[in-house]
């Protein structure tokens, strides 16, 4: 049975000013916040507001190709222009979502060291590293089903179907 551990909105805000003091702090500086569909959507809009940058997005999770893949051709071509891209999501989990874009920016061109990524979580045992997370956990230890203020909404179905898509995060 998977342990639901709620994010409040108020730990959820916390965690959006520890990545805008982070990125206040680096040298490096993106000229957009890109949210990723759907767990980074909101948490986009957030880090946009705190560091008052522009949010774009680029679907992941709903795997439908027009729009996941175009958008990443785009957003490859504007680092080549100069422009510096943040990436944003909830929680790097297993590191899926995060190879996928680089491996698609990459074949679309995209200029290393122009894009970076930025999580609320970041799982350590992941296959993927992160530049950016507010809060870091060890998947090998924390199985908890993190519920995000923007997911509480759901049908608790809905949230438990989710969890089971990876049995071995939450097992």
């Amino acid at each position: 049975m998977p342990i639901f551990t709620p994010i409040p909105q108020h730990e959820f805000v916390a965690a959006i000013h520890i990545l805008a003091a982070k990125l206040v702090e680096d040298t490096w500086k993106p000229d957009f916040i890109i949210g990723i569909g759907r767990g980074g959507l909101v948490p986009a809009v957030f880090l946009s507001h705190a560091i008052g940058l522009p949010t774009l997005s680029v679907d992941y999770s709903s795997q439908v190709k027009d729009f996941a893949d175009e958008p990443l051709v785009k957003l490859a071509k504007r680092t080549r222009d100069g422009e510096r891209l943040l990436f944003l999501d909830d929680i790097n989990d297993s590191g899926r979502t995060i190879t996928h874009l680089r491996h698609a920016l990459a074949a679309a061109g995209a200029v290393a060291g122009s894009v970076r990524f930025a999580m609320l979580i970041d799982n350590v045992s992941s296959a993927e590293r992160i530049e950016y997370s507010a809060r870091r956990i060890d998947r090998a230890v924390t199985k908890d089903w993190f519920v995000f203020p923007w997911e509480a909404v759901a049908p608790a179905a809905a949230i438990a179907e989710d969890a089971a898509e990876v049995p071995e995060r939450i097992a």
